[in-house]
């Protein structure tokens, strides 16, 4: 059986790329000799942790320093030298966030060249982007300058990071993309708590910079439904499919219900689902934002058994009754944002919650970067690699792939990621010799 290792879009093509980008960062302590250990091999000693689901930095570093983890360090993540847990702590802590940004960007456009993102095209050569906040980090007690605070009524306070995730989906895909995520943490200087708008703004700027010809239409939560944030998103030159549910849009649903040129239709598809839809397209969003012109859809799904659910949305994109349903389809790919992307992260092997060190300046946040890049990589060879998929089907379960790469990579030593994964995939027998 050939191997489908896609030279660009497996992990030795993925890592080689995030490695030539670490290898540009400069060491923030600005020595001029030559250090034992480099940055970059901290960097992507971080990301093997995360790549290889560690559960704590304290099992990594029990284990870089055996044969076959220090040789398998070196030749699948081109670490030429382990560091301890508390040297990794202690240098990632200094690292700017920042400077990881440009690796997923570089990863994405090497999905890109390899026609990945032409699955995800869903409304007229749009991908949909899936955009929501988490909590990353809560302590009463641990805190570095740029956590957030919650003082409390009894005088305590709770220290926090939050992360903006966004990522690319599709209504019929399991799979999504992650982009770059914004964390939501105080600045330098900054006296007021950073929060999601202000993320979404940032991401939106970032986006654009770092994709200016994507064509894309954001889905975000009701929360998202207002005027300022709406008027951002055009500013941006981006579709969207908000939420917005009619309590908190009066007026906007008054509109739906007295309009003349409100729309209804209604579909029964092939499955048995029968789909209803009332829609309106030009009404205002609110007495005090008249001006501001969106396309509203109410929307009532019954399935075969019988069981209700209800949705609705407001959108720049023009309804009819051609589209509707593939709009309302689109509308409800935000929830991947949660199951695909937090669900994952949190509970199936990332351990998005678990604290794997705090620091002083930067090591949260650097941390949650790394773990997101070892995420991307895995989902990008799920997507587009079929040796990759073939050892996942043979664990079964995320959680068993991750425990059956940690077994081989801590005890037999490996020339290269194929041989790793054929191991995996049980289509070669190891050598222990």
């Amino acid at each position: 059986m050939a191997s489908s290792l896609r030279k660009h879009l497996s992990a030795p093509g993925l890592i080689k790329i995030v490695h030539q980008h670490f290898s540009k960062i400069s060491d923030p302590r600005g020595f001029k000799r030559n250090v034992a250990i480099s940055l970059k091999d901290h960097l992507m000693s971080g990301l093997a942790v995360f790549g290889l689901k560690c559960a704590s930095l304290l099992h990594y570093d029990r284990k870089r320093s055996e044969v076959a983890t220090a040789q398998n360090l070196h030749t699948l993540y081109k670490v030429h030298t382990p560091p301890s847990d508390t040297y990794l702590r202690e240098r990632l802590d200094m690292v700017d966030p920042e400077a990881i940004r440009p690796a997923f960007k570089k990863v994405f456009a090497s999905f890109q060249r390899g026609k990945g993102l032409e699955e995800f095209e869903y409304l007229d050569g749009h991908v949909l982007i899936s955009c929501d906040g988490t909590g990353q980090f809560s302590s009463g007690k641990i805190s570095c300058p740029h956590c957030c605070q919650k003082k409390h009524k009894n005088n305590t306070t709770t220290y926090y990071h939050q992360m903006f995730g966004a990522c690319i989906v599709h209504p019929d895909k399991k799979n999504v993309v992650p982009l770059c995520p914004e964390l939501i943490l105080n600045r330098d200087g900054s006296t007021k708590n950073d929060c999601e708008r202000n993320a979404c703004k940032r991401f939106l700027k970032n986006f654009r910079r770092e994709h200016p010809r994507l064509k894309a239409i954001l889905l975000e939560d009701g929360l998202a439904s207002t005027a300022p944030n709406i008027r951002m998103i055009e500013e941006s030159s981006l579709l969207y499919i908000l939420g917005a549910k009619p309590g908190d849009h009066e007026f906007l649903f008054e509109q739906l219900e007295t309009n003349d040129k409100t729309t209804y239709y209604e579909i029964t598809t092939d499955d048995g689902h029968y789909h209803q839809f009332r829609f309106l397209n030009g009404a205002s969003l609110n007495k005090s934002n008249q001006d501001l012109l969106v396309n509203v859809i109410e929307y009532r799904h019954t399935n075969p058994k019988g069981k209700e659910l209800h949705f609705s949305w407001v959108t720049n994109i023009s309804i009819s009754t051609t589209n509707v349903l593939k709009i309302a389809k689109g509308g409800r790919a935000r929830w991947k944002v949660e199951n695909e992307t937090f669900n994952t992260l949190k509970n199936l092997g990332y351990n998005f919650e678990h604290n794997y060190g705090h620091g002083k300046k930067y090591l949260s946040t650097v941390f949650c970067m790394l773990m997101m890049l070892a995420f991307l990589i895995d989902q990008i060879q799920e997507l587009c690699c079929a040796l990759f998929r073939r050892c996942k089907k043979k664990a079964g379960t995320n959680r068993d792939l991750w425990e059956s790469m940690r077994v081989v990579f801590h005890f037999i030593p490996l020339l290269n990621w194929e041989r790793f994964y054929l191991i995996l995939a049980k289509e070669k027998p190891p050598d222990t010799s």
